[in-house]
């Protein structure tokens, strides 16, 4: 298993479909954004290809040369994307579901009108600058994992039923019912509306407000990919503490000025300490002292029903690997696992209509060992599958055949969680 992410060059490109005029072109290179862009000449014959395809009706959707993967994609016959990878390891399947979140971004920030009735093409590019700093934030190594599994990332306070209480009295107060709170991207809170916003704007919305400059309050314009992609809406953002953001979607009312700091106070105050507690909580995503295995060195647990996910690279950080290097593992591992042995989730484009016999044949647990099997040496990697939770594991110590039990553990003691 390659470790996605490792080194390379990624270009992403979006054109016009009908003209393939370039309407932006964004890289990075080793997980930092970088200035290097495709000569026109390769735009031209990357995006021919896919032309000449359609024109025979075939759908060209990857190829793959010696050292890079491609990627095309069409949104409503109206923009086209095209993604090059050089990463060792990358999969496309992480490619397909960074286009959908580009588009999706792209929807979230200029509307889908924009998109798909394009009338003048350099007004275009300069409306889809807002995005940039989003689609930077997909490109490059991100603590977040919710672009890949394409669920909400999420952290576990300590009192969150404290929290739930306020935000939800907040939100009524404000004259809303979509309320949420953010730690550095990830929900802590949110209200029943706000969990049942569709895929991508569940993801995109805090992943949106975790990308921006600090700030103590925004109304930022802002459209529903699934839910209103035509009709803009507003995100209020209110600073609460240094990385905590109250985040409230809403249309023409309340006006940002009558979120006055008496009404903050009132409901803020008397949970200023569970508040506190959440500062911390962005990479960690589980509360302090929670008992993991020493041998954990990294976990991701999916609720493919809810749509919700825990990540954290965070237990037994003193050892190796990094956490950079973690994250590596576990998404490389989300790949592979998605793609080869377990079900597509409920709702996804990979999703397949299969009969009785195939599902109750799919397998419940995989793992995968990288490097020597003496403990001690290499990483061990293992997938759990229970009804709609899904649990990956990172160890560096536990011998194979103790992994399953080490992942039925865990997984029954992050179940009350999520």
């Amino acid at each position: 298993m390659g470790e996605e992410g490792t080194k390379g060059t990624v270009h992403l490109l979006c054109l016009a479909a009908s003209s393939g005029v370039p309407l932006f072109c964004r890289s990075s290179r080793g997980g930092a954004p970088a200035r290097q862009q495709l000569p026109f000449s390769v735009i031209g014959s990357l995006n021919g290809v896919h032309m000449f395809g359609q024109n025979l009706e075939v759908q060209l959707r990857s190829a793959r040369t010696e050292d890079t993967t491609v990627v095309w994609k069409s949104f409503h016959d109206s923009i086209t994307l095209i993604v090059l990878s050089s990463e060792e390891g990358t999969s496309e399947l992480r490619l397909e579901r960074l286009l959908q979140m580009v588009f999706g971004a792209m929807v979230l920030l200029v509307g889908l009108e924009e998109l798909t009735n394009i009338r003048n093409v350099e007004r275009l590019k300069k409306e889809l600058r807002a995005s940039y700093r989003l689609i930077d934030s997909f490109l490059g190594d991100s603590e977040l994992i919710g672009d890949l599994t394409q669920c909400v990332d999420c952290v576990v306070p300590p009192e969150g039923s404290l929290l739930q209480e306020a935000l939800s009295g907040f939100a009524e107060a404000a004259g809303t019912a979509f309320g949420s709170l953010v730690v550095s991207g990830r929900v802590v809170a949110a209200t029943e509306s706000w969990w049942r916003l569709g895929t991508p704007e569940a993801v995109l919305l805090p992943w949106l407000v975790g990308s921006l400059p600090p700030q103590a309050a925004r109304d930022y314009p802002v459209y529903l990919p699934h839910g209103s992609p035509t009709v803009p809406h507003r995100l209020l953002t209110l600073t609460l503490l240094p990385g905590l953001e109250l985040c409230l979607l809403c249309g023409p009312r309340p006006p940002l000025s009558q979120l006055d700091p008496q009404l903050l106070d009132r409901w803020w105050q008397p949970v200023l300490d569970p508040l506190r507690a959440c500062v911390p909580l962005g990479p960690r995503a589980l509360p302090a002292g929670f008992p993991l295995h020493m041998d954990i060195l990294g976990l991701l647990l999916l609720h493919l029903e809810l749509k919700r996910c825990l990540f954290t690279v965070e237990p037994s950080a003193d050892q190796e690997p990094s956490p950079e290097h973690r994250r590596r593992l576990l998404r490389a591992f989300y790949t592979l696992v998605t793609a080869s042995h377990f079900p597509p989730e409920p709702g996804s484009p990979e999703e397949k209509v299969e009969d009785a016999a195939q599902r109750s044949q799919v397998p419940r647990a995989c793992y995968l060992v990288s490097g020597p099997e003496e403990p001690g040496t290499g990483w061990r990697l293992v997938a759990l599958q229970s009804g709609p939770r899904r649990l990956l594991l990172l160890s560096a110590q536990s011998p194979t055949h103790a992994l399953r039990g080490l992942a039925t553990h865990t997984l029954h003691a992050l179940t009350p969680l999520l």
